[in-house]
Parts: C-alpha cells; sequence; structure tokens
C-alpha cells in the first residue's frame, strides 16, 4: 500500500509532529508500505529531518510568498502560512502521480475542508494525527494518543461524518526503538536530571528549567537535549556553560537512552510525554502551550506525573522542591507511567491502517509457541468457550493432531509478513465449517478481528458458517455481525457464503 504523510514544522509548530509522523511511517515502512512525504519549509527543514530518517521520497511544497490572512474557522490556521485551498491543490498536485491509498496528515491548521478535498481529488482515505478538538474534521481515521476519558465525546462536537477513533496512549505514536528500549532502573536519589523542552523551544524555556534546579537547590549532573533548529540555541549553550556539571546533547536520533539514564526527567508536555511514560522515569511536566493544559492535569491525577502549570522559574522551582527528596512518589510515577505505554503504538496504527492488506497462510508447527503464547493470554482465555490455562505439552499434541486432519483448516493472519491472529475452521462435511479465532493479545482493539474473519473464509472456503459466540463477549458478536452472520441464537452464528 502506498501511504503519503502531509507534515511541517516551524518555530510556532515545532518539530513534535514531523517525530511523531516519523514514528508512524517506519512502522507504516516496517510493514511493506511505501511512504512519501509532503512537506513545506516554514523557516525548519523539515525536509532534512525526514530525510534524516532515511525517508528519501519527499515533495516539498512552494515556500510562502504572498500575504496570508488566517482563517477565523480554523484556531490554528496562521501555522500554515498559506490559504486552505492553496494547501490543498498543492498537496493535491504533489500526490497526483503518486495514487495513495491513505494520506496521513498531522497539522491543526486544517480542517474538514482540507480532508474532503484531498480525498474526493486522490480518491484515498484520510488519517488525521490530533489532539486539540477545536475544528470540523472529516477523516476516515484519527489518531490522538493523549490520554482522555472518553475520546468519542472529546471529538463529539467536531467530527463530520463516520470517523474511527483510535484513542489513548496505546497508540502513542513512538519510534521503533522504544519497544525494546532499555527503561528506567529506579534510584532513591536524583543523581542527574534529564531536560527536553521539545525540537524548538521557541520560548526558551529549558534555560528557565535550569535556573529552577538552582533555586530547588539541585547541584547534581544535568543534561539538556535540544536540535539544531532551537531559534535560543547560542544562548542555551551559554547558559549551560555557566553552570557546574550541565551537559548539551544536540540532535539526538532518538530519546529513548537519554530519558532512562537521569532519575528525573523536566520536559514540556507534548508527544515526548510517551516517550517518558514507556521508558518509566519519574517526570515533571511543564506547560508550555494551551493544548497540554488538559494532558498534564489528567495524566497527573492518574499518578503518572507531575506537572508545571506555567513554565515559570517559581512555579517550576516550586514542584522540584517537592518532588526532588520525595523518592516514594517518584517510585510510584516510575511505575504508573510505564503501564500506560508499552512502545507499540505506532505499529498498531499502522496494522490498523493496512488492515485491508491482511492475508492468511496454512499454520505450521514452528507456530506452536507463538499460538500458545496468544491463546494463553488471560485477555484471550477470557472470552473464550474454553478458559482454563493451557498446558505446553497438550497444545502441541493439539496441533499436531489438527494439522494432520483433513477435515480442519487452520491459518495464520499476517499484516506485511507480522502475524496478527489465528484462525481455524473445522468441517462437519464438504461444505459446512465451525470456525473459531484470536488475536494477538496485544493488537486487541486495532480493527483487525474482520479483516482476518474474511481471509480467512475465503482460504478455507466453505458455503457455511457457523460460529459459537458468548453471549457476554460483545466485541466478537458484532464482529461477526459485520460480516455477515445472523444471530440463530444466544451464543450462535451462521453466515451462508454461497
Amino acid at each position: 500500500m502506498k501511504i503519503a504523510i502531509r507534515v511541517d514544522a516551524s518555530a510556532k509548530i515545532g518539530t513534535g509532529h514531523v517525530r511523531r509522523s516519523l514514528s508512524l511511517a517506519q512502522a507504516l515502512r516496517d510493514l511493506g508500505a511505501e511512504i512519501r512525504f509532503v512537506t513545506r519549509d516554514l523557516g525548519v527543514d523539515s525536509a532534512a529531518l525526514i530525510d534524516g530518517q532515511g525517508f528519501a521520497d519527499i515533495a516539498q511544497l512552494p515556500f510562502p510568498n504572498a500575504p496570508f490572512e488566517p482563517d477565523p474557522a480554523i484556531p490554528h490556521s496562521a501555522w500554515a502560512e498559506v490559504p486552505l485551498e492553496q494547501e490543498v491543490g498543492e498537496t493535491v498536485d504533489a500526490l497526483h502521480d503518486y495514487a495513495p491509498d491513505w494520506v496521513v496528515l498531522d497539522s491543526y491548521a486544517f480542517d474538514a475542508r482540507w480532508h474532503e478535498g484531498v480525498a474526493e481529488a486522490l480518491g484515498c482515505k484520510i488519517a488525521q494525527i490530533d489532539d486539540v478538538p477545536d475544528r470540523k474534521t472529516a477523516p476516515d481515521l484519527l489518531i490522538d494518543h493523549t490520554y482522555a476519558p472518553d475520546h468519542r465525546i472529546k471529538y463529539a462536537d467536531w467530527l463530520v461524518g463516520r470517523t474511527r477513533i483510535l484513542g489513548g496512549p496505546r497508540f502513542g505514536l513512538l519510534g521503533p526503538a522504544f519497544a525494546e528500549a532499555e527503561r528506567y532502573d529506579f534510584n532513591e536519589t536524583v543523581r542527574s536530571v534529564g531536560i527536553f523542552m521539545g525540537g524548538v523551544d521557541a520560548g526558551h524555556h529549558a534555560a528557565a528549567v535550569l535556573d529552577a534546579l538552582d533555586e530547588a537547590g539541585f547541584d547534581g549532573a544535568v543534561e539538556v537535549v535540544a536540535t539544531s533548529a532551537n531559534p535560543n540555541l547560542a544562548a542555551l549553550r551559554e547558559r549551560i556553560a555557566a553552570r557546574p556539571g550541565t551537559t548539551l546533547s544536540l540532535d539526538l536520533p532518538d530519546l529513548a537512552a537519554f530519558f532512562a539514564r537521569h532519575d528525573l526527567q523536566v520536559g514540556a508536555g507534548g508527544g515526548a510525554t510517551w516517550e517518558r511514560c514507556c521508558i518509566g522515569v519519574p517526570t515533571l511536566l511543564v506547560v508550555v502551550a494551551p493544548n497540554q493544559n488538559t494532558v498534564a492535569p489528567a495524566l497527573a491525577e492518574k499518578g503518572a506525573v507531575a506537572f508545571a502549570s506555567e513554565p515559570t522559574r517559581a512555579c517550576i522551582a516550586a514542584e522540584l522542591a517537592a518532588l526532588l527528596p520525595d523518592s516514594a512518589r517518584r517510585r510510584a510515577l516510575a511505575e504508573t507511567s510505564r503501564k500506560l505505554v508499552d512502545g507499540l503504538g505506532a505499529t498498531r496504527v499502522a496494522l490498523a491502517m493496512l488492515a485491508g492488506s491482511l492475508s492468511v497462510r496454512p499454520a505450521t508447527a514452528d507456530d506452536a509457541q507463538m499460538m500458545f503464547d496468544w491463546r494463553d493470554d488471560p485477555a484471550t482465555r477470557a472470552v473464550s468457550l474454553e478458559s482454563g490455562a493451557l498446558e505446553w505439552r497438550g497444545h502441541v499434541d493439539w496441533l499436531d493432531r489438527v494439522l494432520a486432519d483433513p477435515a480442519r483448516k487452520l491459518f495464520v493472519g499476517e499484516i506485511g509478513g507480522r502475524p496478527v491472529g489465528v484462525i481455524r475452521f473445522d468441517f462437519s462435511s464438504e461444505t459446512r465449517a465451525e470456525v473459531s479465532l484470536y488475536l494477538d493479545p496485544a493488537l486487541h482493539g486495532v480493527g483487525l478481528g474482520p479483516a482476518l474473519l474474511l481471509a480467512g473464509e475465503a482460504a478455507a472456503d466453505p458455503a457455511i458458517v457457523d460460529a459459537t459466540v458468548l453471549e457476554s463477549n460483545r466485541p466478537s458478536q458484532a464482529l461477526f455481525a459485520r460480516c455477515g452472520y445472523e444471530q440463530v441464537a444466544p451464543d450462535r452464528w451462521v453466515k451462508r457464503r454461497s
């Protein structure tokens, strides 16, 4: 499949949108998708950031060279620096020859008119990466990896048409390094502090944090991470040079190791929040933008972070003075934050987008361990007809019998070579079979069930398919109904394919 990603960076926008779009692009590429980026030079060389991560297919839109009047219907329209109609036309021109299956937009500067215009012109689906419900939007898929009690309610007044939402930190768009990255090893004492206030940090907030550390009495080692896009880089270097034990790291390819090597992280409440959570490091979030005033307090209420409501020396210092000596609180923050994010969010989103390419292959004996782990997972057993724990030797013997039985067809579903689920058909006659299926438990809620069921049906090719579904298993009931099955009893479903 061909995926296009439209994203910008600037002093106003920062580089976080590019960072999270790159994380999704890497996950999509790992699953076999082709990627083209579309970006506009708005004062930060976003194309260089993208190319530096190995994505060479980049369409650069023209630099804004005419007066521009922001659209009052879009609070962040000034970030675009061009009228919406011009933006749609130039994006379509950049992608017309590419014919993408999906276009991913990561910007607050455009609304439903962008989604509808690009979709109609290119005949593609639209995915929107967002976390600010402040304008009408009409994507097929909305990805919001920030925490919210109910994302459907969050966007209720802004969605136009039918939109599927992948919401919450479980879908955090982190780079591939984070899934297997070393986690923070808790220490009772704060030996060192890490500071990352965003890729641009136009407000020079990193210097305010250094001042706050001094006011709070911390004299240990400090590492500040920044990028070459920081307009205050010269002043930041001077401030760091004047503070003993303080170092600057510039343009790190990823921040996983940086987050793990310090006992406390201080950072802006943007996309890097979820990276810190994944590593499980105690964090003081500093609110530096209005949209962060919702996420930071919500995470603090869950006990995942501490937060400073204002990016001032006094506010940050007060929070640091309370947090630095409180090892019990820091330990609790580390443990709670790690439970929110596992580093697989970008892969989940990529699989959801590529679900239409799911195929099945015959299972083999080599799949035994994978199938055992998935089937024996508590989440799978909870919705299975046989909910007891599996025994390994019995599982292997069962698999051998199934593979040897011509009346039973067992398949593994895959997307881009990645196994995602298992489906089995037990034939009672030449034309009728009972179906059962389960997914990798890490992929529940991604929406792969229908694709797995339909691909399995096509491969096994029964004329009539029966299914037994627990009355309490509402998601599975919805799955079979969506795929054309009729409920004939409280726990029985049937489909006549021909």
